[in-house]
């Protein structure tokens, strides 16, 4: 499969010296994993906010210690009391489901991702590892100089370059 790197000025590029330029992070996210969701979509998921900026609209009580709380038309998330804590385990985001597993100091480890909708079927398990909160990051770790002379990649390539490649 293709290397990919990347950088906030809005260039995306492959090993094989090519570059996608001006990229939306969601359209390459979807590209290359089926998953497309924009950064802060991504962020919120992996992190079991489920949206980036959630508002409780309604709450529910369920047997055997679950609960459900809507955050707006959109999103539910479903959590489970364990051992006097609430955890989130599950939610519905259209389009997608989510389960979450392992949590450690606040965050899930496992995550998976299912679509709802038949139209592109996807079924995601990620894992986190090596997981480090509050890091600072210097900006030279985001920076991709892009020499002149690289042929334009557009996002269909990438499309088919990628690991879906046969959907």
């Amino acid at each position: 499969h293709p290397q990919v790197v990347g950088n906030d000025d809005g260039a995306a590029g492959f090993a094989d010296e090519r570059v996608l330029r001006h990229p939306d992070a969601r359209d390459v996210l979807g590209a290359l994993s089926g998953v497309p969701l924009a950064p802060a979509d991504l962020l919120a998921v992996l992190t079991g906010c489920v949206v980036p900026d959630p508002k409780p609209t309604a709450g529910r009580f369920h047997e055997r210690g679950w609960a459900s709380i809507d955050l707006g038309a959109m999103a539910t998330v479903f959590l489970q009391q364990t051992n006097g804590a609430w955890l989130v385990r599950a939610a519905r985001r259209a389009p997608w489901e989510i389960e979450y597993d392992q949590w450690q100091n606040g965050l899930p480890r496992l995550v998976r991702l299912r679509t709802l909708d038949g139209q592109a079927p996807v079924d995601a398990t990620l894992a986190v590892s090596q997981l480090e909160t509050n890091v600072d990051v210097p900006a030279t770790a985001f920076t991709l100089e892009v020499p002149a002379n690289m042929a334009e990649l557009t996002l269909d390539e990438l499309r088919q370059a990628g690991p879906l490649r046969t959907r």
